[in-house]
């Protein structure tokens, strides 16, 4: 549901807040026209994390390690 320019200058952080927090679309209408104030998507911090290669070798080489040689149980 638009609202008018004065409706968002009246509670222009309240408004903008609640668009951040639900990612829906402000519709604000101005001299006839429907301006659209749209939250940016939001994306997993995973998402940018840059991919590494830090794991040198054949990842099936860990399978076949014995790890009861390895392990020792704390004293």
């Amino acid at each position: 549901m638009p609202i008018t320019a004065s409706k968002l200058r009246e509670n222009v952080y309240r408004i903008l807040d609640e668009a951040i927090e639900t990612g829906k679309p402000v519709e604000v209408v101005r001299k006839g026209v429907t301006l659209t104030i749209v939250p940016p998507k939001r994306v997993s911090k995973l998402a940018n994390l840059k991919k590494r290669n830090l794991f040198v070798g054949d990842p099936d080489d860990i399978l076949h390690i014995d790890w009861l040689r390895e392990w020792s149980e704390l004293k």
